[in-house]
C-alpha cells in the first residue's frame, strides 16, 4: 500500500505557493497557480494536483518560462478578447482576462477568450466552473504535446488535448465534463510510472506501435485516443480551434518549441462563454428547467452525470479540512524548499 500524508487545506496551500516562490516565480503567479492545483487536490485529481508542482518548478528550472510575465489584454473585437501571456504560465493570462470575457459574452450572447503563448499544465475544469458560477455556459479546449498518435497511426501527432464544458445550475454544483481526447491523461500515465503500477490496455502503444500496459514504454512511444476514429477526430478539431484559429502553436510544433527540455507544453488556449438568456430570446428560466428535466432524466435512471464523483471529493476534502497525498510526493515537494 502506498504510504501517504494528510495535509490540512491551508498547509497543503502554502507548501504549493512556498516551493513556486522558491522556484523564483513572481507573486501572482504563485497565487493563480496555488489556487488552481488546490482545485484538483481538493477534488482528489491527483494527476491535476499538487504533484503539477513538480512539473512547473522543472519548467522554470530549464528556463522556459517567463517567471516574471505580464499578460497583456488585448481588447481586438466586441466579441473577442484576446491575451498575450508574454511565455508565462496560463492561469494568472485567464484570471485577468476572465472578467472581461464575461462582460461581452452578456453584451454579445457569445464571446471568445483567446490566451497565446502560454505554458499550459492544468486541468480546465476549474475556468469553465468559474464561467458557470457567472450564468454563462462554457467551453474550453488547448493542444499540449505531440504524445497522442491518430487513429490507425502509429506516430505521436496529437496532444491530450482536453475539451471542458459547463452549463450553470441551480445549487453549488454546475454540469461540467472535462476529459482529455487522449484514452488517459498524460499525467494519470505518469502517476502510473511514478508508482511502478502497469497502465490499462488501450491507453498507449511503445516505440514499435505495439500495444503496452508499462507506462516507461508508453511515455517513450505514443499515447491514444480514446474511442478510435471518434477521439483522433475532436483531437484534431481542437489542434485547430486552439491553434491555427487563435494563430497559435499545434501540438507538434509545441513539441518543436520545448527543444527536449521536456517541460510543459508552450501553445494557446481557447474559452468560448455563453449567455443563456440572450441566447434564448430571454427565456433563461425555461431554458433551466428544461436542462433540469434533462438532468432529472438521467440521474432518474440512475445513470450519473459527469463531475459528480468530483464534487462528492471535494465536499469529503472541505468537510474534513485536508487533503491526502502520496509520501514520495511530499517528500518531492519539501525538497523543492531546499
Amino acid at each position: 500500500m502506498t504510504e501517504t500524508v494528510r495535509l490540512s487545506l491551508a498547509d497543503a496551500r502554502t507548501l504549493s505557493l512556498q516551493a513556486l516562490a522558491r522556484a523564483g516565480l513572481s507573486p501572482e503567479h504563485c497565487e493563480a497557480l496555488a489556487d488552481l492545483v488546490m482545485a484538483g487536490q481538493i477534488d482528489e485529481c491527483h494527476s491535476h494536483g499538487l504533484y503539477r508542482v513538480l512539473s512547473c518548478v522543472d519548467a522554470i528550472r530549464k528556463g522556459k518560462v517567463d517567471t516574471k510575465a505580464v499578460p497583456e489584454i488585448l481588447d481586438s473585437a466586441p466579441g473577442i478578447v484576446r491575451i498575450d501571456a508574454k511565455f508565462g504560465f496560463s492561469p494568472l493570462a485567464f484570471r485577468l482576462g476572465l472578467p472581461l470575457l464575461q462582460e461581452k459574452a452578456r453584451t454579445q450572447g457569445v464571446a471568445a477568450l483567446a490566451i497565446n503563448n502560454c505554458f499550459h499544465f492544468s486541468a480546465l475544469w476549474p475556468e469553465v466552473e468559474r464561467l458557470a458560477a457567472a450564468g454563462l455556459a462554457g467551453l474550453a479546449m488547448t493542444p499540449s504535446h505531440s504524445w497522442v498518435a491518430p487513429a490507425g497511426g502509429t506516430k505521436p501527432v496529437f496532444g491530450t488535448n482536453p475539451i471542458a464544458f459547463s452549463w450553470p445550475r441551480p445549487g453549488p454544483f454546475p454540469f461540467v465534463f472535462d476529459f482529455a481526447t487522449s484514452a488517459s491523461a498524460r499525467g494519470e500515465i505518469e502517476l502510473h510510472r511514478r508508482a511502478g503500477k502497469p497502465i490499462p490496455e488501450g491507453w498507449a502503444i511503445d516505440a514499435e506501435g505495439a500495444s503496452t500496459t508499462d507506462a516507461e514504454a508508453a511515455m517513450a512511444g505514443a499515447m491514444l485516443t480514446f474511442g478510435g476514429h471518434k477521439g483522433s477526430a475532436l483531437s484534431a478539431m481542437v489542434e485547430l480551434m486552439a491553434g491555427p484559429l487563435i494563430g497559435d502553436l499545434t501540438s507538434r510544433e509545441s513539441q518543436v518549441f520545448d527543444a527536449g527540455a521536456g517541460v510543459t507544453p508552450c501553445h494557446g488556449e481557447l474559452l468560448l462563454a455563453f449567455d443563456p438568456n440572450l441566447l434564448s430570446g430571454g427565456r433563461a428560466i425555461e431554458s433551466a428547467e428544461r436542462a433540469e428535466a434533462l438532468f432529472d432524466a438521467i440521474i432518474g435512471q440512475g445513470a450519473r452525470l459527469p463531475s459528480q464523483r468530483r464534487y462528492a471529493a471535494r465536499e469529503r476534502s472541505l468537510a474534513n479540512g485536508s487533503v491526502e497525498i502520496p509520501k514520495a510526493l511530499h517528500d518531492d515537494l519539501v525538497a523543492l524548499l531546499g
